[in-house]
């Protein structure tokens, strides 16, 4: 007889099973993470000028948020393992298109592909830890999820550095990834299946759904549902039925969750961005730029802790709000005598921010999804967040453009406070504290 996982310690759940359930998320992206940054170089090679290389790097975003949504309903229909297998061979052919590909229409195309693929192996992870990992360590879990991404697309970038300075070419990389995928395909056809091993967790199964969309809007928690929820009766629910089930959830802490990406986003544009503003070199650039990506890994099963122990609100309330304040008070410094001193404080400042924050977006997520069906929702809730990603680094782009790019870093500012007020609003709402 299997044993139920709210019978398991953490301890057993992450580690019997963490090949499974976090080697496919470390292996893709790794393999990601090394060719991501070559693909506008590879671009350029295949004739493309700056403006079109870098649409072409932008396709990896628009196919993971399209992916979204036929993931969910891949999910609910074959389930995790197959999904995953799936996207990880549908990847593999858009690997061998990046190393082959005759034109730039199809290297665009293979990049598409790719970041479509990858939305399945995001989902597949994020519907699985809704479903089994019981709710006492939801977060922890969650945020070890994101974390083992946040390694993976920490350490490509060095790997491709070395991969060039040994083979002198950039299709490596590509290669690389490759090998990365075979053994993704390889771990989740033939490794354990903690999908089968692990039954749904008993907090998860029955769990009350809320739907908000039904009550008063008091500001108070909601803690039971008024009718039942799509799939309740075990039939499967489907996405656009779940979409507009939950529009109200999706329409307040979906939005709010989608500015914390779009902040997120934001950071890893700014950054650069400003350095060569104020006229630093590349080198000192990238060293602060990796010091805030190193203290934004450092911190991230902290989060996790966080919101285990004391609710979701303690920890995206004080990221949004040092992430918020921290761009604002950067936006005043560019014509300062000491500006790359400013710059540097103010980088370890939002990289502190996003590592407290990891974790929360999957876990607000899993928290608010359908407990017997989240999948067709996750694709939703992921769909938004991505979107707000997508959405911010030509936010950023339009209003430098129009005006300077201290604006546009004020403007980033403005909208991580508006997010941290949003959060404050909703999390309470949709998400109230269990009672011991």
């Amino acid at each position: 007889m299997t044993e139920r996982p709210d019978s398991i310690p953490v301890r057993d759940v992450l580690w019997r099973f963490a090949p499974m359930i976090y080697g496919p998320t470390v292996l893709f992206a790794l393999g990601e993470g090394a060719v991501i940054p070559l693909i506008p170089v590879i671009a350029a090679q295949l004739g493309a000028d700056v403006p079109t290389a870098a649409l072409v790097a932008a396709a990896l975003v628009v196919g993971q948020l399209c992916g979204n949504i036929p993931a969910g309903w891949a999910v609910a229909r074959i389930g995790e393992r197959l999904t995953m297998a799936f996207a990880g061979i549908l990847s593999l052919g858009g690997v061998v298109a990046l190393a082959f590909a005759p034109t730039l229409g199809v290297f665009a195309a293979a990049v598409f592909l790719i970041g479509f693929c990858a939305a399945a192996f995001g989902l597949a992870r994020h519907s699985f830890m809704t479903t089994r990992v019981p709710l006492a360590f939801r977060a922890r879990a969650l945020s070890l999820l994101g974390g083992t991404f946040r390694l993976g697309m920490f350490i490509g970038p060095f790997v491709a550095a070395a991969l060039l300075a040994l083979f002198g070419d950039e299709h490596a990389t590509i290669w690389f990834f490759a090998g990365c995928l075979v053994a993704t395909i390889l771990l989740v056809l033939f490794g354990p299946d903690p999908e089968s091993a692990l039954e749904p967790a008993a907090s998860a199964t029955r769990a009350p759904v809320r739907d908000e969309s039904l009550s008063e809007d008091t500001g108070e928690p909601i803690t039971a549902s008024l009718r039942v929820a799509p799939g309740a009766d075990g039939a499967r629910a489907g996405v656009f039925r779940t979409l507009w089930h939950y529009r109200g959830v999706l329409s307040r802490l979906g939005v709010a969750a989608a500015s914390l990406a779009g902040v997120r986003s934001a950071r890893q544009v700014v950054l650069p961005l400003w350095g060569v503003s104020i006229g630093l070199d590349a080198q000192t650039i990238a060293l602060v730029v990796g010091i805030s990506g190193a203290i934004d890994f450092a911190l991230f099963y902290a989060s996790g802790q966080v919101m285990d122990r004391f609710g979701r609100l303690w920890a995206a309330l004080p990221a949004m709000l040092l992430m918020g304040a921290g761009f604002i008070a950067l936006s005043f410094t560019h014509d300062t005598a000491q500006a790359a001193m400013w710059f540097a404080m103010f980088a370890g400042v939002l990289g502190v921010g996003n590592g407290l924050s990891s974790g929360i977006l999957l876990t607000l997520g899993a928290d608010v999804a359908p407990k017997a069906d989240p999948a067709p929702f996750l694709g939703s809730w992921r769909t938004l967040t991505d979107a707000g990603g997508a959405v911010s680094p030509l936010l950023v782009s339009a209003i430098a453009a129009a005006s300077t790019l201290a604006i546009a870093t004020g403007v980033m500012g403005v909208i991580g406070l508006l997010g941290a007020a949003a959060f404050a609003r909703w999390v309470p709402r949709f998400i109230p504290r269990a009672r011991p």
